[in-house]
């Protein structure tokens, strides 16, 4: 998946042109093949939350859902095409899917369960949406090397609380939501979280290598956050996984999980040091 995902990523550099620093080799719309890698990767996604919210007896309404949730996620990449403002955009984004979630539940199941399962609905089209469209708004508005910086760092540290976790964990870090995490596990977190941070800032020139210690130290305690928030959700619907469609991880949200929420303040990050 490592391989893949990286493959994608470069490949849609090298189209477009932003694999090089060279701003005259740049086409005028970028990052194609990565916001069809996140559109597909929003299907069965929603699939998956759509179980857990089975679970609990919410119904999250999968047409409307999916194709929202990927035009909040690509949102970035269409605003290559048009002169609408980014905020107008998802101000009636966000107007008209609450409106099709609506009507949607009043075509299939009338007046049972309307904020239910509305609310249900718009929570998986934003967390899965929403959050998803800073990881395209890194790719278009800082470039692919930052982006997979971002993705690795997150990732590493996931492998880092987990080898970590599993040699040496003694002291509980979440027991109410997450028995298995444990304070050991997270110093492996941010120790692979540095290391990998400070490699891609250093090789990549992307920023000094202070700022990627710091980089990596903070996304390795919010992407552990991140993690623990679709944990909340799978063990409200009493499930140990999302899926079982990726042996030895469950599913896609449990790949994606800490990055989704460590994606805004990642870009937010960039922001303030690009």
């Amino acid at each position: 998946m490592t391989v893949f995902f990286t493959a994608v990523v470069i490949f849609d550099g090298w189209l477009d042109g932003s694999l090089t620093a060279s701003v005259a080799d740049d086409r005028a719309v970028q990052g194609t093949v990565f916001c069809v890698l996140i559109s597909l990767l929003a299907i069965p996604a929603q699939l998956e939350l759509s179980k857990l919210a089975a679970a609990k007896k919410l119904k999250i309404f999968i047409p409307v859902s999916i194709i929202a949730s990927i035009l909040f996620a690509t949102s970035r990449y269409w605003q290559q095409f048009t002169i609408i403002q980014p905020e107008t955009y998802l101000i009636f984004l966000s107007a008209f899917v609450l409106l099709a979630l609506l009507l949607y539940q009043y075509i299939y199941y009338g007046t049972s369960g309307v904020v239910a399962n509305c609310g249900a609905s718009y929570f998986s089209i934003l967390y899965l949406g929403l959050l998803s469209s800073f990881c395209v708004s890194m790719r278009l508005e800082f470039g692919l090397w930052l982006l997979l910086m971002f993705v690795f760092v997150v990732k590493s540290a996931d492998i880092g609380a987990y080898a970590i976790g599993s040699l040496f964990g003694k002291h509980k870090f979440s027991p109410k939501i997450s028995p298995s995490k444990s304070w050991e596990g997270m110093g492996g977190a941010v120790g692979a979280a540095m290391i990998v941070a400070v490699g891609f800032a250093l090789s990549c020139d992307i920023m000094v290598w202070w700022s990627a210690v710091i980089f990596g130290v903070c996304f390795a305690f919010i992407g552990q956050i991140g993690d623990l928030v679709e944990s909340m959700m799978k063990r409200d619907a009493e499930q140990k996984d999302s899926a079982n469609n990726v042996p030895g991880f469950g599913g896609i949200l449990d790949i994606i999980d800490s990055t989704l929420v460590a994606a805004p303040f990642a870009y937010l990050f960039f922001i303030f040091t690009k």
